[in-house]
């Protein structure tokens, strides 16, 4: 999953990507009102963490020109303020969810998860697909009950499949929300990894439309 993290505050912005890329996303930060609204506008996330105090253009204002847009990617604002009036403006505003200053990181995880699985139309943390569990609150996967053990770059990749299992992803996508701009994303490097995974979770779980994508069996049609 790939999230974004809108945060003027270097300490917390570094806390908030740290605390997501431990659940499994692969976090970006910017503290700028104005880069925040082009990167929604422009890339595609499954996440938005967004500070309502922000230099450039206040994050209310860059929520509203998001959702103007058509962006309909799920958005947990992060605020210090306090009066119920702002928590309203700010749902009304477009957000999907609201967490106050001073918070715990598990809560915004919890959050998140929860945003991107309704998102998704996921009402439950644990997710089966056929002989697939995937249970989003542990980041474990099992098959027929036995548990697969998986690297972080695999689970973000069986996660991404399962959550998404009603449409084929292609491998654009895949890259995209699996991997930092740092990284190589390369077809050859998202073929091994899809191989490695196959060969842990065994045939019949993740399938391919050969010059469309990856799925995951009994979810595509």
């Amino acid at each position: 999953m790939r999230a974004l993290a809108v945060e003027d505050d270097p300490r917390i912005a570094a806390d908030v990507a740290a605390a997501l890329d431990g659940a499994g996303f692969r976090t970006e930060t910017c503290g700028d009102g104005e880069e925040a609204w082009f990167l929604g506008d422009t890339e595609s996330y499954d996440l938005i963490v967004l500070d309502l105090g922000l230099p450039g253009m206040d994050g209310l204002s860059v929520l509203k020109r998001w959702r103007a847009a058509g962006c309909v990617t799920p958005v947990l604002v992060l605020t210090a303020r306090g009066a119920w009036q702002e928590r309203v403006e700010g749902i009304e505003a477009g957000a999907d969810d609201y967490l106050p200053k001073p918070f715990r990181m598990e809560e915004l995880v919890a959050r998140a998860r929860a945003l991107v699985r309704r998102a998704a139309g996921h009402g439950k943390a644990v997710l089966e697909l056929g002989a697939l569990t995937l249970d989003t609150n542990r980041m474990a996967a099992s098959v027929r009950g036995v548990p697969v053990p998986l690297t972080a770059l695999e689970y973000r990749l069986l996660a991404y499949l399962v959550v998404n299992h009603e449409r084929v992803i292609p491998p654009t996508e895949l890259l995209e929300h699996l991997y930092g701009d740092d990284d190589a994303r390369e077809a050859n490097a998202l073929e091994a990894v899809v191989a490695r995974l196959r060969r842990k979770v065994g045939q019949g779980v993740i399938g391919t439309r050969r010059g469309f994508g990856y799925f995951i069996e009994g979810g595509a049609a």
